[in-house]
Order: structure tokens, then sequence, then C-alpha cells
């Protein structure tokens, strides 16, 4: 079934990093198992899985909740650990990534990175994965208090950039990007990557696709 594209000009696309731009998700669910097997710690990959698309706060939160701060702490360090080697190697793109990117350049639409990630990290990740250079403003988890799924980054993200929240579209992969993206007046594109949108997210009626280039045929103008 066809999905409705944009029907409108945009003011900027922001886009969200982890799981959108970068396979990011992916090593570092592999990291997560790696480190709990250099702990010989036996942690249900469905636990791990949880994790995706939350504020790194929210994950320590969790994992101490579930495992208690004696097994979550030495894990959450470990993991860390094993993810910035990966990040120094330089992270993969997600398909299509920068045919997008390049097509956005050169349509001279204004671009910016919405991500939970703390902003050296986030800018770390773009410069070893050879994308720094599309994009001169990154919006982090270190300039707000309350992360995703609050709207409050997004918000932000439109003050910062002097744009219509409402003229903004935002790619993103997970639940609580979607959620923060429409609470702050936005319209959001989801391309789904480890976790697939349950009916209750579907049902806020946003536009999910499969892939960033299918994404990029729903922003209109055509680029």
């Amino acid at each position: 079934m066809a999905v409705e594209a944009i029907g409108f000009e945009p003011a900027a696309v922001l886009l969200d990093m982890d799981g959108l731009m970068l396979d990011s998700e992916r090593v570092h669910q592999e990291c997560w198992r790696e480190a709990a097997k250099q702990l010989d710690l036996d942690v249900d990959d469905e636990l791990f899985m949880s994790l995706v698309g939350l504020h790194e706060d929210d994950q320590h939160e969790r994992l101490c909740e579930q495992l208690g701060p004696e097994k979550a702490d030495p894990l959450i360090e470990r993991c860390d650990a094993l993810f910035t080697k990966r990040i120094e190697a330089g992270l993969p793109h997600k398909p299509g990534l920068v045919p997008l990117l390049e097509r956005l350049a050169g349509a001279q639409v204004t671009r910016a990175v919405v991500t939970s990630s703390v902003c050296e990290h986030a800018w770390q990740k773009l410069e070893t994965a050879g994308l720094r250079r599309y994009f001169d403003t990154v919006i982090s988890g270190s300039d707000i208090d309350s992360p995703k799924p609050a709207p409050d980054i997004y918000r932000l993200a439109a003050e910062r950039l002097g744009v219509d929240p409402a003229r903004c579209i935002v790619l993103e992969d997970s639940e609580p990007g979607v959620r923060a993206a429409l609470a702050a007046g936005m319209h959001p594109i989801q391309v789904p990557d480890l976790v697939q949108p349950d009916e209750a997210l579907r049902e806020m009626g946003h536009r999910i696709v499969e892939s960033l280039e299918q994404a990029g045929e729903l922003i209109t103008p055509r680029l």
C-alpha cells in the first residue's frame, strides 16, 4: 500500500542518528552480548532489545532494575569500551543514506542531527562514519533534561534552526523518537530498524516506510 507523500516544502529535515543513519543499534546489541559473555552474565537478549532508542540514563535505570547495580554497572562499562572501539573504526551506514543526504544538500534543505547520544559521542560517530560534512548542527542528549519520547529535543532543534515545527520533517527509527516528534508538532517518517512499530504506535497515524530510499520519495518537493 502506497504511503502518502509529505504535501509541503520542508523548512528542515531532522534526522535521528543511531538505527536511522548508522547501523549502530545492531552493533550495540553485539557489544551488549559480548560484554555479558566476558563478564559471565546470563542476560536474555530481550532485555538488551528493550534498550533500543532509550537515553543512556534510562538504559542504566532499566539494567539496574533488572540486574542490580552490582551487575549493571560493570556490564555498561564493558559494553561502552567495546562500542567505543567500533565507533573508532567507523559505524556502517544504513542503505540509501548518502544518496538521501546528497539530495537534501543539493536542494539546500536545512538539515540537523537530533540524537539521544551525548554531544561529543555524536560528533565522533559522524566523523568516523564520514558524515560530518553533511551537518552543521547536532542537537544531542547533552542539550536537554528530558529525553525522547519527551518533545524537548525536537522543540529545541526547531528553535535553534529558527524554523516552524509544523514544517519540519523528522526521520526516526524508534518509538521514543516518533512520539517525541509528534509531540513537538512535527511530521515523522519512521524507518524501523531492529524493533517494528506495534499497533499502538501505528495508530498514531505517522508515515512508516521500509527504507531511507522510500522515505526520500515522500519528501516534497521531489529532490
